[in-house]
């Protein structure tokens, strides 16, 4: 036990040797603890202490088809944010000292001007997420007063966050105008009077409606809010910077645009269609963004050092807007030629058949993926991969065999997250990075064959 105390210290592994020697004792009473395991003793703590220093966080390999994975974490951060936030992590920092003047700063100083460059906007601060910025800007703004929303924009997102209860939280009272389906202009200025603080507006980023349908754009509603006196908010949800239609896909409504349009107010993400940290950014008039950066609950929601210092190098990469699908993973993986992934799947097919046959058969496929975190619901990217059938006689037993091997898979050292579909396991490759990536899921395949025997 001497290297293990010294690589470890004598209280962990004293501590993990009671727990272990409580358990075999209680084994012995039972009649359960052989004399044969006993020389296993050592082995069994060092395999204890080690997997009591497991991280519970660990990396994965996302093979899901959805590039903006909730449950994954989201947005991978660049290289660039990465390495900022290694050099500014592990020393003292200027978060909130203005190196110019001397003196105390605001923290809010590290990204605003490249927010307001990037987006157009007169002031900018940011919070910890989205709906903090949803929170609190409607605290600031409205807490007390009425806020007028579509019955059609009333969303809920995951964890029962649900707009109807962050009006409440934040003071404010909600009025609903139009139906479920249809909303006009005339319904808005109707519900207009002395008590309405705020008018507001709500991507529905994580469903659609479709069919009767009509709603207002905040380049309508923006007059009707001026002409009564009345800022208007929208809130983005995903909050992407840059028009994904340039490189084919489905686009997603801009701050820059809302707030040409007349928003006073604009949130949106950070670690969604951005492609940084979790932060929820807020953009828009000076006179606004000021009564927001003052307001006390602010302090509760500020962001910390270290998304900060990611959020301000993931900026500063969309100030070269024409290296942004090779520099950030979120665009890369979005943008990815299915050709290119076919070739991969077409390279994985023969090693990944080798490790699970003969319980397993395995196909390439053509697949479609998901952007994903509430983007565009409706929309799906063509992909490609590998499906994983059970070689067996009929359908009895297929989804046993199915869990078993997605419970082989998380096992991995390095765990792979996949998804059951037509009873196969799909593996799509979107975002599955060519080079260091691919070879670590390859290492791991020879695990994975003894995990089936």
């Amino acid at each position: 036990m001497t290297p293990l105390v010294a690589a470890h210290g004598h209280a962990l592994v004293a501590s993990q040797a009671r727990e272990l020697l409580d358990r075999w004792r209680a084994e012995a009473l039972q009649g359960r603890l052989s004399r044969e395991q006993l020389p296993q003793l050592p082995d069994a703590l060092r395999t204890r202490c080690e997997e009591r220093l497991t991280p519970r966080m660990r990396r994965v390999i996302n093979l899901t088809g959805t590039v903006l994975h909730t449950n994954l974490g989201r947005a991978l951060l660049a290289d660039e944010a990465l390495q900022q936030v290694l050099a500014c992590m592990g020393s003292p920092n200027n978060l909130e000292f203005d190196l110019a003047l001397g003196a105390r700063g605001d923290r809010d100083s590290l990204v605003e001007d490249l927010l307001c460059e990037i987006t157009g906007a007169e002031a900018a601060t940011v919070v910890n997420n989205n709906a903090a910025a949803v929170l609190l800007g409607i605290a600031a703004l409205a807490g007390g007063r009425e806020v007028i929303v579509s019955r059609g924009e009333l969303v809920e997102i995951g964890g029962a966050f649900r707009m109807p209860d962050v009006m409440a939280a934040a003071g404010a009272r909600l009025v609903e105008v139009g139906t479920t389906n249809r909303t006009h202009p005339r319904d808005y200025e109707a519900a207009i009077g002395p008590a309405t603080a705020l008018l507001m507006k709500v991507h529905t980023s994580n469903y659609a409606i479709q069919g009767f349908t009509s709603s207002v754009d905040e380049a309508t509603l923006a007059p009707i809010a001026r002409a009564r006196g009345v800022p208007l908010m929208t809130d983005l949800g995903s909050g992407s910077l840059v028009d994904l239609a340039q490189w084919g896909l489905p686009a997603e409504p801009l701050p820059q645009q809302m707030l040409q349009d007349g928003c006073d107010v604009v949130t949106f993400s950070g670690d969604k269609l951005l492609g940084g940290p979790q932060a929820g950014l807020i953009v828009g008039t000076r006179e606004h963004i000021q009564r927001i950066r003052k307001f006390p609950m602010k302090r509760a929601l500020r962001l910390s050092k270290l998304p900060l210092a990611a959020l301000e190098a993931t900026l500063r990469l969309y100030l070269k807007p024409d290296r942004l699908t090779r520099d950030l993973p979120t665009l890369r993986h979005l943008t990815r030629p299915v050709a290119q992934i076919e070739a991969q799947a077409a390279r994985l097919l023969a090693p990944l058949q080798q490790a699970v046959t003969p319980r397993f058969e395995v196909r390439t496929a053509s697949m479609r993926g998901q952007i994903g975190s509430g983007s565009l619901p409706v929309e799906t990217l063509p992909s490609a991969g590998l499906a994983l059938a059970p070689v067996l006689p009929g359908k009895r037993g297929m989804g046993r065999a199915l869990d078993e091997l997605q419970t082989a898979l998380r096992a991995l050292p390095l765990p792979v997250v996949a998804r059951v579909q037509a009873d196969e396991l799909w593996m799509d490759l979107r975002c599955l990075d060519e080079g260091a990536r691919e070879a670590e899921f390859l290492a791991q395949l020879p695990r994975l064959a003894e995990a089936l025997q």
